[in-house]
């Protein structure tokens, strides 16, 4: 969608209205009309008050998890994982991965396309001008982003490009104007947080090239290095000009040059590159940074394709998905494919009412649920494992990129309604990954085979725990309760009975939660004395509470209390990661009750919870309340409902769906986090979210919309669809006064999962006053 026109009547006019260009009939019914890419594509800290910036969503072309993105990039460097930010004014390129949302510098970015016209240059340079090279101002009022498609003009060249995608491929089409010295050239070293270290590149034929990109900690990349990235990229990329003037640059890179994030878009690195060895006459060529061109000459509106396919396992991985999906299809075949798989997914939930803007947040929303745990396998099923060697796979689909410290808490508990096929995938990925490393225990934070070790927690056995008490199981559940009890024996409260500093109260409440998912999962398998214990073990949150201070508090390795300073509750990094203990000590999910009792007992809880969300400022970006900005507090509103106050939850969630969440670039107040923000939002608006994965407890909050329809996976469940129906629903009618389910009185202010996945209607009536006698009933 084209973000400037937020009126999607207007926009919707202008879509028809646009010649080719890949569009397809804007059918008024599909929910992909109201996909808006450039919903959070910002890495701006200026914006987001804040050193995490933004979104950071990119708006280039992707399919529903697929292993292909081809987007704009924008920058190399600094904390920009999409490589795209809206408020650059130039693009350096068009890359065919990316990651979504995420902070730690990102990785990924690879295979750098460019069209140029005139001089050959080498690098890209940089948007101040202080080296100048081959990126492009670019028309604002060009850019265009929808489902599966993208374009914009580059101005400096006069060249139009869109680009499209399928699962492992994609397309890009110029629109070159009149020039003798027209070309693409790519840039293979490119990576968004670094370079990759190797690359080769050969010629197959006159209208094909293949090769690879090797990316490793030492290029940067993942944690600029931290995060243990390494991967290789095949490519099988095929042009339909021929390859008649073609060549090769190599820039002699010292050993000894340190080729990382900073590094590599510092003024003497670019100047390096700027006197790489232009390489002509030959067919194929290996190096440490290598760029490829193709020159040819174009007449005024002349299109140039090109098309790539790509895999992590060889280069044969690369040309079969090229063949398997693209080969001899056209640009607008494929796009209009891409709309389709967008189309079928995004189908999962269908909503009715709510305004124009609602509907297209909502379905950009559930858009960015579905860009990861994007696939790793190759269409034939094969895929590099953890221990860096070819396995094959026909039952699930190997996934990558488990953001899990973030999406346990909504992105997850949302597939096991609309897409329980993926997460028995994410669960096979997870098991396969901890036995063919070696290691024997889950990742939390998984990318392309690292163990990262990136926050804090064992949030894979949350994701393990709530598919298992929901029925969801196609993996082997023996192997995997192995590898929990592994993982919690290796990072948990087992040593003290709680975790020590720095983040001793991060720490101990996340580890004590995943004991008790363990718990769950050892009833189901009849192991008493284990699930005896893991709950015991899930009580550990009460030995860092200190009631002489009324809180949780970090604790010593030897037992002694950290020091309390000044305002030590909003504190942030106080005990806690990325938090401070007024967020992080809400964090008791597994046991709601306990907490509340620990705490001093209902009316002092509800009286602190609710100053807790009344100092919350009214624009939700990052703050020292309820900061929805980042994950920890995702569940706290839903907790007035276990404190006998669901209107309370009714009002504070419906505020943050309105405050948090715009049609805008700036429509995400914090990191997009591989889905969990737009999780978060799809649920809420809804009406359904829970507090605790791993139990079967949704619970019951204000809808947004008139009517939501959820398509029940008849695979797994018995159910064909469950519809939440709301009357008298308005900006103004927030609050439950009665609720029907299945045409029954309901008093309760949850469901179990059962209740969703077998099918059949929850109607809640709304009014402006809070009722406050429904949903107190607990039978």
């Amino acid at each position: 969608m084209i973000n400037r026109l937020k009126n999607s009547g207007l926009l919707y006019i202008i879509m028809l209205l646009t010649a080719c260009s890949g569009v397809r009939n804007m059918d008024e019914n599909l929910p992909s009309r109201y996909v808006n890419p450039f919903i959070g594509a910002s890495t701006s800290v200026g914006a987001a008050e804040v050193y995490h910036g933004l979104g950071k969503t990119f708006p280039g072309a992707a399919t529903p998890f697929g292993m292909v993105q081809i987007s704009p990039n924008t920058i190399t460097g600094g904390d920009n994982s999409p490589g795209y930010s809206y408020e650059h004014k130039t693009i350096e390129g068009f890359a065919v991965t990316q990651m979504s949302g995420t902070g730690w510098y990102g990785d990924l970015g690879n295979f750098l396309i460019m069209p140029t016209t005139g001089k050959l240059n080498i690098i890209a340079g940089k948007e101040d001008g202080s080296i100048s090279g081959y990126r492009s101002n670019y028309d604002k009022d060009t850019e265009v982003a929808r489902a599966g498609y993208y374009s914009v003009n580059l101005t400096d060249y006069g060249i139009k490009v869109e680009t499209t995608a399928a699962p492992h491929s994609g397309m890009l089409r110029f629109t070159f104007p009149e020039n003798k010295s027209s070309r693409i050239q790519i840039d293979l070293a490119r990576r968004v947080g670094g370079t990759s270290e190797r690359q080769y590149i050969r010629k197959v034929d006159d209208y094909t090239i293949q090769g690879w990109m090797l990316c490793t900690p030492d290029g940067g990349g993942w944690g600029n290095g931290d995060g243990k990235a390494r991967y290789t990229v095949y490519f099988y990329a095929r042009f339909s000009k021929p390859l008649k003037d073609f060549g090769f640059w190599t820039a002699d890179i010292p050993d000894s040059w340190t080729r990382k994030r900073e590094e590599v878009v510092s003024i003497d690195y670019l100047n390096r590159v700027k006197e790489a060895t232009i390489v002509t006459g030959e067919n194929e060529l290996e190096g440490k940074h290598l760029g490829f061109y193709n020159n040819f000459e174009t007449h005024k509106d002349e299109e140039v394709t090109m098309q790539v396919g790509v895999s992590f396992v060889d280069m044969d991985g690369a040309e079969r998905n090229y063949k398997a999906e693209i080969a001899d299809k056209t640009f607008d075949e494929i796009s209009r494919n891409a709309a389709a798989m967008w189309d079928k997914d995004l189908q999962r939930i269908k909503v009715k009412g709510g305004t124009e803007d609602q509907k297209t947040i909502f379905y950009t929303a559930l858009y960015h649920t579905m860009i990861d745990p994007r696939a790793y396998s190759d269409v034939d099923g094969r895929y590099v494992g953890g221990d860096y060697k070819i396995h094959q796979t026909t039952n699930f689909t190997k996934r990558t990129i488990f953001s899990g410290w973030d999406v346990f808490r909504s992105q997850f508990p949302l597939q096991t309604i609309i897409n329980p096929t993926l997460v028995n995938d994410q669960l096979n990925s997870l098991i396969t990954l901890a036995e063919e490393s070696g290691n024997e225990y889950f990742e939390r934070w998984e990318f392309l085979n690292a163990y990262s070790g990136c926050m804090i927690g064992n949030p894979a056995i949350s994701v393990l725990a709530d598919a298992y008490v929901k029925g969801i199981r196609g993996y082997d559940i023996n192997k995997a309760y192995q590898y929990a009890i592994n993982t919690s024996r290796k990072f948990g409260n087992d040593a003290l009975g709680y975790s020590p500093a720095p983040h001793s109260i991060s720490n101990t409440l996340e580890y004590a939660y995943t004991d008790w998912c363990i718990a769950q999962i050892a009833k189901g398998l009849g192991k008493e004395d284990d699930a005896l214990r893991f709950h015991i073990k899930g009580q550990a949150y009460k030995n860092i509470f200190d009631q002489e201070k009324g809180w949780f508090r970090p604790k010593n390795a030897d037992g002694t209390w950290e020091p309390w300073p000044e305002n030590a509750r909003t504190k942030e990094w106080y005990g806690s990661i990325e938090s401070n203990p007024y967020q992080q000590g809400w964090f008791v999910p597994q046991d709601v009750q306990g907490m509340i009792e620990l705490m001093g007992g209902i009316d002092k809880v509800l009286a602190d919870l609710n100053e807790f969300f009344e100092k919350t400022p009214d624009h939700f970006l990052w703050n020292d309340y309820y900061n929805h900005a980042n994950e920890p507090v995702h569940h706290v509103p839903f907790l007035f409902n276990q404190l006998k106050a669901p209107w309370l939850t009714q009002k504070w969630s419906r505020l943050i769906c309105e405050k948090a969440y715009k049609n805008s670039v700036e429509g995400i107040v914090g990191n997009e986090d591989v889905g969990q923000m737009s999780a978060w939002y799809v649920l809420a608006s809804t009406g359904l979210h829970p507090v605790t994965p791993g139990s079967t407890r949704y619970e019951i909050t204000s809808p947004i919309f008139d009517e939501i329809e959820f398509q029940i996976d008849d695979k797994f469940f018995s159910g064909k669809n469950f519809i939440v129906k709301t009357h008298n629903n308005s900006s103004e009618n927030v609050y439950i006064q009665k609720a029907l389910l299945n045409g029954k009185p309901y008093e309760k202010c949850y469901l179990d999962f059962q209740n969703i996945v077998s099918g059949g209607k929850l109607e809640l009536f709304m009014g402006n006053e809070p009722n406050k006698e429904w949903g107190l009933s607990n039978d």
